[in-house]
């Protein structure tokens, strides 16, 4: 099998690259074109700064900006900020986010506005292509000056010294560079200060949450149609007639979605046939018009198609942005100070990535209620429970988890976006809490397939109960036998929670196409 090389150029990284990147063993390189510009930064940032007073290079940092650096302490400054800024706290984020965190921080140097020294791309570069990940602490950035502690973290390693986690082991930095013949990078001018400063931490967590925000959204429609073919609805819901007159373009997709994974269901009901037939009946068995939880799903999960559609944009903006202070461009002979370190424009996207996927999750929870509600869907027993009634209990305590679980989501879901602290002396006088807000998206969507777990579990029992796996869709009689593969179907009671951790990595693994 051919490695699949990822190379960084002018047109900058998509999230399928980062994808391939993360999860399907890719490499990473760099352009020459970008490696020349690196280059050029920092040779013009080495000859600007002899007579200037430029911030973080012969400058202390944050409020003490206001005090000049002698020119022999100068590197040693950069060492300084690093090692005093490795203060972070909690458990360490897993290895996988750190390493997209790394790949940020790579894609935010390449442009050539950073003056970073060029042997800190093939050091970035290392540790992404030998899968070195430093161990950075959950809890420390307030999303600007960008996620200072965090970052100073992955520093901390690229110097040689702290932890970091390499093949599946948390090792000292020196052990590992020992290993791989990577060589500590040795700060120069400014390194320190671009190393720290950035928002490559929260960008990097976001991306992961992304990618398994889509996945999510993906098994929900899934989900969502399958439980359709279960009540046997009128497909009318999903009509282009209807969807295309609600100018929304999420609607119009979440239902095309739908539509295409149903096209060959011989459960869906047709409307035309059985009640545009000039019937006289006084009553009807089957419901007019199904709950909201089933007949709403585009208007429920088009919003959350638009909001990952919204943080996709925002968040390779930024991985292909530079989110540096000062900027350092040579082009125009000058250096720029600022706040592109300034995390809002992920944050924002976090918050609303996240209330999207609680939303999502809430529509599953409901859509689980209808199956476990023997009186609400009227077709199967109570939990759908295979087994005895009253001595079996099937899924009913499953649904406690599911229930619980979404309930933190909704709490969880309050905006970090909106909750700035002053602190640095004031200086950092409102900041953007971005890394917070996409750690709690990424809890929200590991929270999410959990309850989804749960969902489909339901779904494969509900369909084995009706015995209508031969009715259903191409597609959904695909995933019934996926997940059938290993989850058999019960009707005695024995802890389940393998299984649903079982689901759960299957559900992780699995793309749905749309």
């Amino acid at each position: 099998m051919q490695l699949k090389i990822v190379e960084i150029t002018e047109k900058g990284v998509d999230i399928d690259e980062i994808e391939e990147l993360l999860f399907s063993g890719a490499k990473v390189e760099v352009s020459s074109e970008l490696k020349d510009r690196v280059s050029k930064s920092f040779h013009f940032l080495q000859e600007f700064s002899v007579d200037k007073v430029i911030y973080g290079v012969n400058t202390g940092f944050g409020p003490m900006a206001q005090y000049r650096i002698k020119d022999e302490e100068v590197n040693q400054l950069q060492y300084n900020i690093i090692r005093s800024h490795s203060v972070g706290a909690g458990p360490p984020i897993e290895p996988v986010y750190v390493k997209s965190a790394i790949i940020a921080r790579l894609c935010t140097f390449v442009q050539g506005y950073s003056g970073v020294h060029p042997d800190l791309i093939q050091t970035l570069t290392d540790f992404i292509n030998f899968d070195i990940c430093p161990f950075v602490p959950e809890h420390g950035s307030v999303g600007a000056s960008g996620d200072l502690v965090q970052l100073a973290h992955i520093a901390l390693a690229l110097i040689g010294e702290g932890e970091v986690f390499y093949k599946g082991k948390l090792q000292p930095t020196a052990e590992a560079m020992t290993q791989t013949g990577v060589n500590p990078f040795e700060l120069c001018i400014r390194d320190g200060l671009a190393l720290t400063n950035g928002t490559s931490v929260m960008t990097g967590v976001g991306l992961i949450n992304l990618i398994f925000a889509k996945r999510l959204l993906n098994h929900a429609l899934a989900a969502s149609a399958m439980m359709n073919e279960i009540a046997q609805s009128y497909d009318d819901f999903l009509s282009p007639e209807l969807n295309s007159v609600k100018r929304h373009g999420g609607q119009a997709e979440t239902a095309a979605f739908m539509r295409e994974w149903l096209k060959d269901s011989k459960l869906l009901r047709k409307r035309e046939s059985e009640l545009y037939n000039g019937t006289k009946a006084p009553h009807f068995a089957q419901k007019i018009q199904p709950y909201y939880s089933l007949r709403c799903v585009p208007q429920v999960l088009g919003p959350v198609w638009d909001a990952v559609e919204n943080a996709r944009k925002a968040l390779i903006d930024e991985l292909n942005s530079v989110s540096d202070n000062p900027i350092v461009d040579y082009s125009s002979g000058s250096i720029y100070h600022g706040g592109n370190f300034h995390g809002d424009y992920v944050s924002f996207e976090m918050d609303k990535l996240k209330i999207a996927v609680t939303k999502m999750i809430m529509l599953m929870e409901r859509q689980l209620n209808y199956l476990m509600h023997d009186k609400v869907n009227e077709i199967l027993p109570p939990f759908v429970n295979l087994g005895v009634l009253g001595l079996n209990y099937g899924m009913q305590a499953m649904q406690f988890t599911a229930t619980s679980t979404t309930a933190e989501c909704q709490t969880l879901s309050y905006p970090m976006y909106l909750h700035s602290i002053p602190n640095n002396n004031d200086n950092q006088d409102i900041v953007s809490m971005g890394a917070n807000s996409a750690m709690l998206a990424k809890t929200v969507i590991e929270n999410g397939f959990q309850v989804m777990a749960i969902h489909y579990m339901a779904i494969v029992q509900a369909i084995d109960c009706l015995r209508a796996v031969e009715k259903l869709s191409r597609k959904s009689q695909g995933i019934y036998r996926e997940i059938r593969s290993f989850f058999p179907a019960f009707a005695d009671d024995k802890p389940r929670y393998k299984d649903i951790g079982r689901v759960v990595e299957y559900l992780k693994a699995k793309k749905i196409v749309s």
